[in-house]
């Protein structure tokens, strides 16, 4: 096949896969000898020639044999080396390029640290402590007894904020050690342009020659086969060399969607660590440490009592609304020149306040009633029909319908799939237990302040 011809195959499947796959996918392919019917296209890494053999064959032999050029099967052969691109025996290996930043530890530049967050000005309290104190043992870059690290929750709970501290520590801890730290995102993107530049060794030699591996939100992977498949690879390199890696995701690695199984099971070998939502005494915790930081911008502004307690007890989504009401409250007062009091704050936040009003979720009780009857959530939810997991199930059921505008059979669905009839028996016994038996009246009682708190 001349490459005359290869030049014409590709323009006509240009038109058929479009853009992205065609400079991800086809363009890096190199055409080689047609014989006996076969054709060999040169590709750059073994994973490229298996995806494009699976995905886009049948649609390169139909191209190929419209050009006239008889083929009944694909060969994809390793592209050959360039002769001045082989290292001679007696070449030095090369670095991975990555670059400094503080000045010690190699860090990605893709992906700046923000010098805000560190361990210092993290806030401690029950919901995070764990993740917390997981997060410092590997900081201190010594050897731990959990690889990975996957830190998961919800929106402005702190997984990012660990993951920098981290990565900040060891630059100061371990200035030899080659940390890499980046996005999900990034990853892929650097994976896709390596395809794309024919340089999958040097993407390679960078990810599976660093001593701490930091991919942070990597639910972004999920559904991207080709990106999962190189992320496995790499993963178990790192894992054999005994190289630590630390995750970060929206949800534990079994609730995201379109990951791989494998995938799955390998994130979860390792220490995996739920940041909680916040509770008010941590609300509170935070709301302090920032009004210290707000001090050097405004020395001379009041904050009058309870305000903080209020914005502690009305918003509790996330830290990021938090600090940000608190932010806008002290530019606010500064501007008008008024004391932060109650009236100004109920002024000033009144669209924060509105849309921090208490929604509570059905995972949220679920959880929360667990952990009160100190038992696992996968049987609370699951089918087993001890009493011990029963009781527990029906006190969740009751207060998803009392506390969330969620109908029967959505709660139904969200306990293992269960007919709304089930929980329609679950809240009637619930709600005749209450007048009944003392000890669920007093179990009712503390859950519902727990969740409204």
């Amino acid at each position: 096949m001349t490459q005359d011809q290869w030049g014409e195959i590709r323009q006509r499947l240009l038109k058929t896969v479009g853009q992205n796959n065609f400079t991800t996918w086809i363009e890096p392919m190199v055409a080689g000898k047609v014989a006996s019917g076969i054709a060999t296209l040169h590709v750059p890494t073994n994973f490229f020639g298996n995806y494009v053999s699976q995905n886009f064959s049948d649609l390169i032999l139909h191209e190929i044999n419209a050009e006239g050029i008889e083929v009944s099967r694909l060969n994809f052969a390793l592209q050959p080396r360039v002769a001045n691109e082989t290292a001679k025996p007696s070449d030095t290996p090369r670095k991975p390029v990555v670059a400094p930043t503080n000045g010690a530890t190699s860090v990605m530049a893709t992906a700046p640290l923000d010098p805000r967050f560190s361990f210092d000005n993290f806030v401690v309290g029950k919901p995070n402590e764990l993740a917390h104190a997981a997060a410092k043992r590997v900081a201190e870059g010594g050897p731990v007894t959990f690889n990975p690290l996957f830190l998961y929750g919800g929106v402005g709970l702190g997984k990012t904020h660990l993951m920098h501290a981290i990565a900040r520590e060891l630059a100061e801890r371990k200035p030899q050690m080659n940390v890499l730290y980046l996005s999900a995102e990034q990853f892929m993107y650097r994976f896709v342009q390596a395809l794309r530049d024919r340089k999958m060794m040097d993407f390679k030699e960078i990810f599976r020659s660093v001593d701490v591996l930091m991919v942070d939100d990597v639910q972004f992977i999920a559904g991207k086969d080709s990106t999962q498949e190189e992320f496995f690879h790499t993963f178990n390199a790192l894992v054999d060399q005994r190289k630590q890696i630390i995750i970060s995701a929206d949800r534990a690695p079994g609730e995201i969607k379109d990951l791989e199984d494998r995938v799955k099971s390998r994130l979860q070998c390792g220490l995996v660590v739920d940041l909680h939502p916040t509770d008010y005494e941590l609300r509170l915790g935070i709301l302090q440490s920032k009004v210290e930081g707000q001090r050097e911008n405004y020395p001379d502004l009041e904050v009058e009592d309870g305000v903080l307690e209020f914005l502690a007890h009305r918003i509790t989504s996330n830290v990021r609304v938090l600090e940000g009401a608190l932010t806008r409250l002290f530019a606010f007062g500064s501007l008008v020149g008024r004391e932060i009091n109650m009236e100004l704050t109920q002024d000033c936040l009144v669209d924060v306040l509105r849309d921090s009003e208490r929604k509570i979720s059905v995972e949220e009780i679920q959880r929360k009633v667990s952990e009160h009857y100190n038992i696992r959530l996968s049987d609370m939810i699951g089918p087993k029909r001890l009493r011990s997991y029963a009781r527990p199930r029906q006190v969740a059921m009751y207060l998803c319908k009392l506390m969330t505008s969620r109908s029967l059979p959505e709660i139904g669905r969200r306990f293992g799939g269960r007919d709304h009839t089930t929980v329609m028996h679950g809240v009637r016994r619930i709600e005749e237990l209450k007048t009944t038996d003392d000890q669920i009246a007093e179990d009712l009682q503390l859950l519902r302040r727990a969740l409204e708190s």
